[in-house]
């Protein structure tokens, strides 16, 4: 069996070294079109931060490394420029010499991944404009740093790439403007929680512009001048696009194979392409959502190594199935872990799952042990079954164990009420005797069973001021001297049995702590007494983070009902 591997990397090198180990007389060829066939992408935004210092360490395999440990025949440099699926042939260019020739195969793998959305503006190819996608990329950029000592960099688009150069590019001493057209940055997470992240960009000196965009790029004697739409243009000395990705279906699509509208490839659970003898896997391709049952484009390296693996068994005669993806992500931002799996509400919005969910602010560990910091979790769920849908964590220490302990739950479509029952480790370095995700579930568990009601911080703003409810701060004095929302009545969840009588029965009761853990306490005592009670989720904590970036101030007032004194 003779087998053409289109593109290296995640997909098409996992796929030839399994395909090795499965067939030791397969002749196995891939074709690479840059100078690197099995590299680090998600570690190239380190090189250029100088974090990763030696630029061997991005290079996971070699042409040379493939030859001598799988036998398989690596050709960097190599572009595939069609396909015959009839004849079962690929016509490829040899980049260094111009040579045009023609390879057969019994079997082809097409893994070419994505390439960068470049915006269509004037001065988008300007020698101080970069992407980052390849370590060609990358090396550019690091030269360029080297070489010309830039001070100014600003970062179109707030995804994964974006972030990260963020971080890197501010720890070789430049000062980075990010626009993002959206309003938020890392579009799997809701604007809420994406909020945290705009809190610490800003903290950390980066001038985050949302809802912002270039309109041009003009090239001028000290850099470049990056136009606004409806702003003041900015000066900056590099500019890097980092708006996204797009399938590279080009192969496919002009061949004939099923690509769907964005131009992935439309392959079957067993890799495989509308055209025989065909498979696909990657970036490039189009998959099923694991929690919708839809078909989803999701770029990552984890479902692509995968993909890469399942196509190899089918080639081999082993059958395999990928049963889908769910969109597990972890980000580093400066000190921050930012983290999500699953569904965000956007989504299940569109989906129309009757959903709802969580906040919690949890500490990494036990809360005495020396080191503890707060992540907060949002997990959403189905209503009534209480099925989990997503996730999404922001903070410190523990974020990735705690994701992925949410992944394999939204894996095993368990609900809230098996999230109460997982037996996780604990000692006080690395977890609480109630683990975030434990907490997470029974926090799910009461406002399932009706034990509680909640309302959550964009239903704040709509509540009624003309005393037919209480909105109830539990706080302390200090907490509440320190902020509060500016209609709220404040009783100490400590005092709330000595002053019932100041609480009027025939209304219903709008409840808040810090973090929401108090107010719980609160509405259960409250309810034990008669009394109509909600709960608000995450807190004044977490209201007044999103508040403060999601909502512009009412005039003569703090954002979203917030008190001046916040």
């Amino acid at each position: 069996m003779k087998v053409v591997i289109v593109g290296g990397v995640a997909g098409g090198a996992t796929a030839a070294a399994r395909l090795r180990r499965l067939d030791e007389q397969a002749e196995i060829i891939i074709f690479e079109r840059s100078g690197y066939v099995s590299y680090a992408n998600c570690g190239l935004p380190y090189y250029i931060g100088g974090e990763i210092t030696d630029r061997e360490e991005l290079t996971l395999q070699t042409p040379e490394s493939f030859r001598r440990r799988f036998n398989i025949d690596v050709r960097v440099r190599h572009e595939v420029l069609s396909l015959d699926a009839a004849g079962k042939t690929v016509t490829v260019r040899e980049l260094d010499t111009g040579r045009v020739f023609t390879e057969s195969y019994d079997k082809l793998l097409l893994s070419p991944g994505a390439a960068p959305v470049v915006p269509d503006i004037p001065g988008a190819d300007g020698p101080r404009v970069f992407t980052l996608r390849t370590v060609e990329d990358t090396f550019r950029i690091y030269d360029f740093i080297e070489r010309e000592k830039p001070r100014r960099a600003v970062i179109s688009g707030g995804g994964f790439i974006g972030l990260e150069m963020a971080e890197n590019l501010m720890s070789r001493g430049l000062q980075v403007t990010m626009l993002q057209r959206p309003r938020q940055v890392m579009s799997p997470l809701d604007p809420d929680m994406a909020s945290l992240l705009h809190a610490r960009l800003r903290k950390a000196g980066v001038d985050l512009r949302l809802g912002c965009s270039a309109s041009a790029l003009e090239e001028t004697d000290r850099g470049v001048r990056v136009l606004l739409e409806g702003h003041e243009p900015l000066e900056a000395d590099m500019v890097l696009l980092a708006v996204g990705v797009r399938p590279d279906g080009r192969l496919a699509r002009e061949a004939g194979l099923a690509v769907n509208s964005r131009g992935a490839i439309v392959v079957s659970d067993r890799m495989e392409t509308s055209a025989p003898d065909v498979y696909a896997v990657g970036d490039a391709v189009e998959i099923t959502h694991f929690v919708t049952g839809k078909r989803a484009s999701i770029a990552l390296a984890g479902p692509a190594n995968k993909q890469g693996r399942i196509a190899a068994d089918n080639m081999a005669g082993i059958p395999s199935r990928y049963t889908g993806a769910q969109g597990s992500s972890v980000l580093k931002l400066l000190d921050m872990t930012v983290a999500v799996t699953g569904l965000n509400e956007k989504s299940i919005q569109a989906e129309g799952i009757p959903h709802d969910s969580v906040v919690l602010t949890s500490s990494s560990h036990a809360a005495y042990y020396p080191g503890a910091r707060s992540m907060v979790v949002k997990v959403l769920f189905e209503v009534p079954s209480g099925r989990i849908l997503g996730a999404q964590i922001v903070g410190y220490g523990g974020v990735d164990k705690r994701i992925d302990v949410l992944a394999t739950a939204i894996r095993a479509r368990m609900t809230a009420f098996d999230l109460t029952e997982l037996d996780l480790s604990y000692a006080p370095p690395y977890s609480s005797a109630k683990d975030p995700v434990n907490m997470a579930g029974y926090a799910m568990e009461n406002i399932l069973t009706g034990k509680v009601r909640q309302f959550h911080w964009n239903d704040v703003a709509s509540l009624p001021r003309d005393g037919s409810v209480v909105l109830l701060d539990t706080r302390t004095q200090g907490e509440w001297d320190r902020g509060h929302i500016d209609f709220a009545t404040h009783i100490p969840v400590d005092e709330l049995r000595q002053r019932l009588g100041e609480l009027p029965k025939d209304k219903p009761l709008y409840v808040y702590c810090q973090s929401g853990l108090r107010s719980y306490i609160a509405c259960r005592m409250l309810t034990g007494y008669g009394y109509e009670c909600y709960n608000l989720s995450g807190g004044y904590g977490f209201y007044s983070s999103v508040t403060k970036d999601l909502c512009p101030p009412p005039q003569g007032t703090g954002p979203c009902g917030l008190s001046k004194e916040h």
